[in-house]
C-alpha cells in the first residue's frame, strides 16, 4: 500500500506495521537513488534535496508519484497519514462531518449517511461563498480598468456549485489582442497588491495559458485564462447534469475530495481535472443498469463503492472511451479517433468532449493509472468496512466508515473557522451593489456562481 494513497486502520496495526514501514521507505530510498543517479552526470555532484522531487522533513519518501510541490494544498495528506497522523488531524481527528450524538446505521446505510454529512459539512457556507464573490470582484475591477472592452466569464467548479473550500476560482477573460497580456496582468496585479510575488504564476507555455495566483487577504487561489469560450459552455452542461441526476453532487463532493488529499487532483500533478472527474462521474450515472440509482432516494454508499468498482477495477483504460452525448456509451477508441484532428491518438484516460467530438478531455491525464490505482485502494477498502459480518469495523458510530478513505485535515478545518472569524456575512447591501449595473452585464456575474445549497442544520461546524 503506497501512504499517499492510504492509511493503516487501526485494527490493524500490530508488530508487523513498523517492519512494513521500513521496508517501503527503504524501497522508496533505494528508487530515489537510483534515480537521482540517472538524472545527474558525474560532474554535477550529489543532487540535493532542493533539486530532487518535494521530500519533507526526515527525508519523507512519500509517494511512487515523486513529484514537485509547493506546499499550497491544505487537504492534501500525502506525505502519509499513518506516518505523521498528529500533524495532519491530530487537532479535530480528521473526521468533521460525523455528528456528535447521531446514531448512524451499520454497514453501507451508514456509509449513506456519512456521505449525506459529510456533503452538508463540505458544502461551502454563505461566508466562504461570499468572500469569494468579493475575491472575483476584486480581480473583474482590477480587468475591466486595463480593457474596459473585454469581458469576464466565471466557469468551473465556482459556476457549477460543486467547489469545495479550498478550490480554485476559474475566470475566462474574453476580448482582442494580438499576443494574450499574461505579463501585462501578472504586472497589475502585483501593483494592486491583489496576490504576492510568490503566489503569483504564468503558465504561457501550457497547452491553456493561465495566469495563477493566490489572493493575499483571503487565501483563495484563482486561474485566470484568456478567449476560452468553451469553458462557460461546459459549467452549464454541468450544471445541467446537475439537475438531471441528484446523486452527482454528493458523489463529486466525496470523489474530489479523495482525489484532492491524495494530490491527485490536477492533471498537472500527475492526476485528472475536476472535469474529467465529472464527466466520468455522469457517465457512471448514464449507463447505471439499475434506474433508480439516479433517483434521489438512491443509497449513496452503494453508488460510491461501484463507481471504485468500475473505474478502480473493472474499465478497460486501454481500449475504451467514454462518450457522454446521445446518453451517454462505450465505445471504442477507435471509434474515437476518427473524428479527432490529424496526429492525435485516444489517451489512456480517453473521454470523448461532449461540445466538441475531435477533443479528448483526458488527453493530459498521464497520471490517470496512479488515480485507477487509488480507486481500486478506496473500493477495496469500503468493501471491507461495510461486510455485513465484520461488526468490528462497519459501525460509524465506534469508527467512520468514510473516514478510511477521507480525512480533512486540520489546515483546512482551522482555515474554514479563519474565514469564518474574519469575513462575517454582510448585512448590508450585497456585493453586487457595489459595483455599476454596466460592469456586472459585462462581467457576467449575475446568476452565475451556484450559491451553496441550504444546509439542514444552522448550527456551525467549521
Amino acid at each position: 500500500m503506497d501512504p499517499a494513497f492510504g492509511w493503516i486502520q487501526p485494527e490493524q496495526f500490530g508488530p508487523a506495521y513498523e517492519f512494513w514501514q521500513r521496508l517501503w521507505e527503504k524501497e522508496q530510498n533505494s528508487f530515489e537513488n537510483l534515480n537521482s543517479q540517472m538524472n545527474h552526470s558525474p560532474n554535477e555532484g550529489p543532487p540535493t534535496s532542493s533539486e530532487s522531487y518535494i521530500l519533507l522533513e526526515d527525508n519523507d519518501y512519500t509517494k511512487g508519484l515523486k513529484r514537485k510541490r509547493d506546499g499550497s494544498n491544505k487537504a492534501s495528506t500525502a506525505i502519509g497519514l499513518s506516518k505523521h497522523r498528529s500533524r495532519l488531524i491530530g487537532k479535530y481527528n480528521g473526521c468533521p462531518w460525523l455528528f456528535h450524538g447521531k446514531h448512524y446505521s451499520k454497514g453501507v446505510q451508514g456509509l449513506h449517511e456519512e456521505i449525506e454529512d459529510f456533503f452538508q459539512y463540505m458544502t461551502p457556507t454563505p461566508q466562504e461563498h461570499q468572500v469569494r464573490l468579493a475575491v472575483v470582484h476584486r480581480i473583474i475591477d482590477v480587468i475591466m480598468k486595463i480593457w474596459p472592452h473585454a469581458s469576464v466569464q466565471i466557469f468551473g467548479s465556482f459556476h457549477t456549485g460543486l467547489y469545495l473550500p479550498t478550490s480554485d476560482i476559474d475566470l475566462v477573460v474574453l476580448g482582442k489582442w494580438d499576443v494574450l497580456p499574461l505579463r501585462t496582468l501578472e504586472k497589475v496585479l502585483l501593483e494592486k497588491g491583489i496576490a504576492d510575488r510568490n503566489t503569483l504564476k504564468v503558465l504561457d507555455k501550457a497547452s491553456v495559458p493561465i495566469v495563477k495566483l493566490t489572493d493575499r487577504a483571503t487565501e483563495v487561489k484563482v486561474d485566470i485564462s484568456f478567449n476560452m469560450s468553451n469553458g462557460v459552455r461546459s459549467a452549464e452542461l454541468i450544471r445541467h447534469f446537475k439537475r438531471s441526476y441528484p446523486t452527482l453532487q454528493r458523489l463529486v463532493f466525496v470523489l474530489k475530495q479523495f482525489l484532492l488529499q491524495r494530490d491527485l487532483n490536477e492533471v498537472f500533478t500527475g492526476g485528472i481535472s475536476s472535469y474529467s472527474l465529472i464527466l466520468m462521474t455522469i457517465s457512471f450515472l448514464q449507463l447505471h443498469p439499475r434506474p433508480e440509482a439516479t433517483q434521489p432516494t438512491a443509497n449513496l454508499g452503494v453508488l460510491l463503492i461501484e463507481f471504485l468498482e468500475l473505474y478502480g477495477r473493472h474499465f478497460n483504460y486501454l481500449k475504451t472511451a467514454l462518450r457522454i452525448r446521445n446518453g451517454g456509451s462505450y465505445v471504442p477508441k477507435d471509434e474515437i479517433q476518427i473524428h479527432m484532428s490529424d496526429g492525435y491518438r485516444p489517451s489512456l484516460l480517453c473521454i470523448e468532449d461532449p461540445l466538441n467530438p475531435s477533443n479528448d478531455i483526458g488527453r493530459s491525464s498521464y497520471g490517470a493509472l496512479h488515480v485507477k490505482t487509488a480507486f481500486e485502494y478506496a473500493y477495496v477498502t469500503l468493501t471491507q468496512a461495510v461486510h455485513p459480518l465484520r461488526d468490528d469495523i462497519n459501525n460509524p458510530n465506534i469508527q467512520s466508515i468514510l473516514g478510511r478513505i477521507i480525512r480533512v485535515t486540520d489546515d483546512v478545518i482551522d482555515y474554514r473557522r479563519w474565514i469564518h472569524l474574519n469575513f462575517p456575512l454582510s448585512v448590508g447591501p450585497s456585493l453586487h451593489g457595489r459595483f455599476a449595473p454596466s460592469l456586472l452585464e459585462t462581467c457576467d456575474l449575475s446568476g452565475s456562481p451556484s450559491p451553496p445549497e441550504e444546509r439542514k442544520s444552522s448550527k456551525a461546524r467549521v
